[in-house]
């Protein structure tokens, strides 16, 4: 099993009244894609934050690559690389200036500059834009070349508060090809969104808070299938629909049977038939057993994979707005 590069125990942080972290545990693998979901006000930007060293917990720890984020603030900032939600450039500069103030601010050889400039910037698809001002580069342009400026001092690990945020879609989906591609190359990023389609495409793990407490982690795929109310059934038929929709009637599982268009005018007509299944259980067999009994020539049966919206609304009562 991968070691945890990201570690809390307990962590929370207090503004006043508003409890913004409530005792949060989390614990993120080396070289994972981590995707922090929550409403906006669930404490995503607090506890990233707290991550990156620029925010004291009010209790509780946090540990990056071992290190803690109270004690060992210095030795943690040339670990992480940080990208906010709202991302400052210096407009007036030109793209290779903007990359060699950062370079310079982590104290990387003068001789090596150039050459890890030029390397970042082809990264990010922005090599042709060197001698381009800032300001005139497009907002997702303006993105990649944050992106770039986070990896200049190689960290471990990315924290990208709404990597994609006001971006058009071609936009989005080259940023997410890129986090893709770091992944690759051993990097652990964590990131937020409330777009959620787009983290399904690319995390490996996902979390969801609300009202600062963590309600929910694992793998994208557990998670889906663990947190769903229930399951949805295809069932795909050669013939034999009357029998099968007598059965389906007939079983306390099952709820919601829809036949779906075109439907069989006779029973020896194909037909589709979708349906809700509540049972706990994985084995199918009894049921299908029941169906082939009744008459229904079965050609598929097929769980429909749920997706992140589901375990969202499922897990969040929506108390944030």
């Amino acid at each position: 099993m991968p070691e945890a590069i990201v570690q809390t125990r307990g962590l929370t942080k207090i503004y006043g009244q508003l409890r913004a972290l409530d005792n949060l545990d989390l614990e993120i693998e080396q070289g994972s894609i981590y995707g922090f979901i929550g409403p906006n006000g669930a404490g995503k930007t607090t506890c990233m934050r707290i991550l990156c060293t620029l925010l004291e917990p009010t209790s509780g720890e946090a540990w990056i690559n071992g290190l803690s984020v109270r004690d060992e603030p210095e030795k943690i900032r040339m670990h992480i690389g940080y990208m906010p939600d709202f991302f400052g450039v210096y407009g007036d500069m030109k793209v290779w200036e903007y990359m060699d103030f950062f370079a310079r601010c982590y104290k990387i050889p003068q001789d090596r500059i150039g050459t890890l400039t030029d390397e970042l910037l082809e990264l990010v698809n922005l090599q042709d834009k060197k001698d381009d001002y800032v300001e005139s580069l497009s907002r997702g342009m303006k993105q990649r070349l944050c992106l770039a400026r986070t990896l200049i001092h190689d960290p471990d690990l990315l924290v990208l508060d709404e990597p994609a945020s006001g971006l058009d879609p071609r936009a989005r989906i080259e940023m997410r090809e890129l986090l893709k591609e770091l992944r690759s190359m051993g990097k652990t990023i964590m990131l937020s969104s409330h777009i959620l389609t787009e983290l399904a495409d690319v995390c490996t793990h996902i979390g969801i808070i609300e009202k600062g407490r963590l309600l929910a982690s694992g793998q994208v795929d557990e998670m889906i299938y663990r947190l769903q109310l229930q399951r949805r059934i295809r069932l795909v038929l050669t013939g034999g629909a009357s029998g099968a929709l007598e059965v389906l009637s007939s079983t306390n599982d099952v709820n919601d049977v829809q036949i779906m268009e075109p439907a069989p005018q006779t029973d020896e007509d194909p037909a589709t038939i979708s349906f809700g299944l509540t049972s706990p259980s994985n084995n199918y067999s009894p049921l299908i057993a029941r169906l082939i009994e009744a008459g229904a020539q079965i050609r598929e049966f097929v769980e429909e994979r749920g997706d992140l919206e589901d375990v969202f609304m499922q897990v969040t009562k929506g108390e944030v707005q």
